[in-house]
């Protein structure tokens, strides 16, 4: 099925296979698990009505479908567009001979960055290890193009210890802030007016390594266009270790909401975030 889609892509347009997406998006809102979850996030944390946030619903899920034929028409060599306005951030911290934590999240399309702008610091990316092999073996292509190394989860948590190695070295980890994985140790930070559980994770990693965060979203904006919105943590405050993984875990979950409400339909998150 997989490599047929990356067959299809590399004579037919995006546009076409997005409107097959558009009647298929209705067929699996029905008997999809997420589609609670997702309609109480529309409903009690962004304020929409009743039938309205049906709709945010359908729009979210259609764009998350965008963007998964996105990374395949990637697979099949079709180009896009980035748009990196604050690119001397990550230039900066590229230019120095400590390593730095990347942080991303379930927003947009963070593969494609990775698929794209060539990196002169490796970087080590933590990946699900459970994907099929057809989108580890394309993805291996792309990356090694760009200077991308994957890091998949382990259930024995070695992942942490190549990350570790990894900083030591002067590279880059690159880690989703917004989902557990491996360790359960979660930090609760205010999350669209409620505390949220976040991974305790990257932002642990950050502070026993003493090296600067920098949060990147990959946001699509067009049929072939996306925008890499980077910002840096400041360095966190507090006395102790805790205060300063809780204060940066704080600085990421205000930036995630900010852009959450600045893009409502690009998070792709279809389980109840605050339990």
């Amino acid at each position: 099925m997989q490599r047929s889609l990356i067959r299809m892509f590399r004579f037919l347009p995006l546009g076409a296979l997005y409107g097959c997406m558009a009647l298929v998006v209705p067929f699996y809102m029905l008997f999809a698990k997420g589609f609670r979850a997702s309609y109480r996030f529309y409903r009690k944390r962004m304020g929409y009505g009743p039938v309205s946030s049906f709709f945010q619903v359908y729009a979210n899920e259609f764009e998350f479908g965008k963007v998964v034929l996105d990374r395949f028409a990637a697979y099949a060599g079709k180009k896009f567009d980035m748009e990196v306005p604050r690119m001397d951030l990550f230039q900066e911290l590229c230019a120095g001979e400590e390593g730095f934590v990347q942080l991303s999240s379930h927003v947009g399309n963070y593969e494609m960055v990775g698929y794209s702008l060539v990196s002169p610091k490796r970087i080590n990316a933590l990946v699900y290890g459970g994907e099929t092999a057809t989108v580890m073996q394309n993805r291996a292509v792309l990356f090694g193009a760009t200077n991308v190394t994957m890091v998949p989860v382990s259930e024995d948590l070695s992942h942490i210890f190549a990350l570790n190695n990894a900083l030591a070295d002067g590279e880059i980890a690159s880690v989703p802030g917004d989902r557990v994985f491996g360790s359960q140790k979660t930090v609760r930070c205010p999350f669209f007016g409620e505390p949220a559980p976040f991974p305790a994770g990257p932002f642990t990693l950050a502070v026993q390594r003493n090296v600067p965060v920098l949060l990147v979203f990959v946001m699509k904006e067009g049929r072939r266009k996306y925008k890499v919105l980077l910002e840096r943590l400041p360095e966190p405050g507090g006395a102790t270790k805790q205060e300063r993984i809780q204060a940066l875990a704080d600085a990421y979950a205000s930036t995630l909401e900010a852009v959450v409400r600045r893009y409502p339909h690009q998070w792709y998150n279809f389980y109840d975030f605050w339990k």
